[in-house]
């Protein structure tokens, strides 16, 4: 990539790094940044703008980046990575039931964002408390997020709150429960009350 292209694939945060170094070294320190590193020096821009509060982990694993982040710093975060980092994409949000793993907080909000214009991929993520189990819509942000959204709400049980028509997705309206919970029966079938034990299945 000539010194053009690569000028218009950085952030306006990284073209003000590049300016302040000099010459071909300044562009060949730019061009070596690993995705990863670049990655990590979006995670602190993250932390400078929100606040380090409202950051609570930056986990790099496998090639991979995650960030967590408060419930109540969410949103400013999915619009930051947005209109200031050039995440342009939600690629798809979801939920993970951790209650036989660590107790709680037991809900964790995925929310995998893709960069069009850098070529890179980023995970954020919220913990949520069991009794307190809900987010912030991110549709005014990322309008893809309505569908995973509403299968977040039907699978998981954790609320979306402003979403524009939090239903069921999956499953029909009077179905009873969340299917993606740990707690819900195993070999559960229509018809089946929810508290009948996995045991007694073959008995029902």
């Amino acid at each position: 990539m000539n010194a053009k292209g690569l000028w218009l694939n950085l952030s306006i945060y990284e073209r003000d790094e590049v300016s302040t170094l000099r010459g071909n070294e300044g562009w060949r320190k730019a061009r070596t940044l690993t995705a990863i590193e670049r990655l990590l020096q979006i995670a602190e821009r993250l932390k400078s703008h929100l606040g380090d509060d409202a950051v609570e982990e930056v986990k790099e694993h496998n090639g991979e980046v995650s960030v967590t982040v408060k419930r109540e710093a969410l949103t400013e975060t999915l619009r930051y990575l947005r209109e200031r980092e050039r995440f342009e994409m939600l690629v798809d949000a979801t939920a993970v039931d951790y209650s036989r793993l660590r107790g709680e907080p037991r809900f964790e909000v995925v929310y995998h964002l893709l960069s069009l214009t850098h070529r890179l991929r980023l995970r954020v993520k919220v913990r949520l408390f069991s009794h307190d189990a809900w987010v912030p819509t991110a549709c005014g942000i990322y309008p893809s997020a309505n569908p995973y959204e509403r299968e977040i709400w039907d699978m998981f049980g954790i609320r979306i709150d402003g979403h524009p028509n939090l239903k069921r997705i999956l499953t029909y309206d009077e179905f009873p429960g969340h299917p993606l919970r740990k707690d819900f029966p195993l070999f559960w079938q229509p018809g089946m009350p929810l508290e009948k034990r996995e045991e007694q299945f073959e008995e029902w």
